[in-house]
């Protein structure tokens, strides 16, 4: 399956604060039914790699006040949100990869497993995936035959992928903040189990104490095992 680029551009280039004018225009080209994309966790040492999903159709009115690029929200705001997203669009989901899965099939492949198991959850038929970025990771050719990782599950919609969407379309900002709360809440609950590497706050990522903590103690469960985690390999095989 090919991607293209989405053509709609707002004019003057990204507006402050993402809009439905990129989704309109898609659904003028006939596509009813949107699913907006986005993940979180790809460059964390350990926890999950999660993708949101957000599906919109003609007849959503403008997402909710407040909905941003997750990174630009407080973790408060982006919980506040949660709620009327979901009361917003016509599905939504959340996708997850454990650290043991993107060791055995690497970073790409475990955003497809993600994205793959976001669009499981959604109720109502997806004519096109808008997705963050300007690389498809959700219909790359080598997503068959994942070691049987792959849900059974027909191929994924057409995809247009559109870099900054995460600042642009309301529904891929939406996504990221549904896969950002998801996310931070697992590495909350992992936290309870492993204290030391401080998830609670760094959420997994390259932080001074995480990176202390795996320098005295090394890496547990969850961690990504086959990347460089403190700079140098603590297993064999480097970050994918």
């Amino acid at each position: 399956m090919t991607s293209t680029t989405a053509r709609p551009r707002p004019p003057g280039g990204a507006s402050r604060s993402p809009s439905l004018r990129v989704e309109r225009a898609l659904h003028r080209e006939g596509y009813a039914v949107l699913a907006g994309m986005d993940e979180v966790g790809r460059g964390a040492l350990a926890g999950p790699v999660s993708v949101g999903v957000v599906a919109v159709d003609p007849g959503c009115r403008s997402a909710p006040t407040g909905v941003r690029d997750s990174k630009l929200l407080a973790p408060a705001a982006r919980e506040r949100l949660v709620p009327a997203i979901r009361r917003w669009c016509v599905g939504w989901g959340v996708g997850h990869a454990s650290a043991d899965e993107i060791d055995a099939v690497g970073i790409m492949a475990a955003l497809r497993l993600a994205g793959e198991r976001a669009l499981a959850q959604l109720a109502a038929d997806v004519d096109l995936v808008l997705l963050d970025g300007n690389h498809d990771w959700l219909s790359d050719p080598g997503r068959q035959g994942l070691l049987g990782l792959l849900d059974e599950r027909p191929a994924p919609p057409p995809v247009r992928t559109l870099v900054k969407a995460d600042l642009r379309c309301s529904s891929v900002a939406a996504a990221s903040v549904l896969a950002k709360v998801s996310r931070d809440a697992m590495m909350v609950q992992m936290a309870a189990e492993h204290p030391a590497y401080g998830w609670d706050h760094n959420k997994g990522y390259a932080a001074p104490d995480h990176q202390q903590a795996l320098r005295a103690l090394g890496p547990c469960v969850h961690h990504r095992r086959s990347w460089r985690l403190t700079g140098a390999d603590l297993d064999e095989g480097s970050a994918r």
